[in-house]
């Protein structure tokens, strides 16, 4: 197994897609997303997976179960399975930031550069991993 090593703030900070997947295990995934000034993941609820957000640039909000707190880079955030949540960028600059979903979510590999793409593919996890 090769794992996954690579420098994530620089990674995180250069991407301009909406959603990256990074890296897929069994149990993990990593995707990058950047956020544009006003735009929003959108709100949705993972009844079974766990997920982390690690900000690394911008301002925001994330809410979670209707309870709303400003984000700004260097934040850390942990959503529950089954909590209702949602991250909008509320700054004048991209938001950059990488989740960790457990389960995966996403498709290996996916890419959508914009959010309008990522809402037109209807894709989830298969079962494939990067290794």
């Amino acid at each position: 197994m090769k794992g996954f090593v690579d420098d994530i703030e620089d990674l995180t900070e250069t991407n301009t897609d909406f959603r990256r997947v990074l890296y897929t295990g069994k149990h993990l995934q990593l995707v990058l997303m950047s956020l544009k000034p006003g735009e929003e993941i959108g709100e949705e609820v993972h009844d079974d997976h766990d997920q982390f957000f690690r900000i690394e640039e911008g301002h925001g909000e994330v809410w979670i179960d209707g309870k709303r707190t400003t984000i700004k880079g260097d934040d850390g955030i942990i959503v529950p399975a089954g909590a209702t949540h949602n991250v909008i960028n509320t700054g004048v600059k991209p938001l950059k930031l990488y989740t960790l979903y457990g389960p995966p979510d996403h498709r290996e590999g996916v890419v959508h550069a914009t959010k309008a793409a990522a809402a037109a593919d209807d894709e989830h996890f298969d079962g494939t991993t990067t290794e």
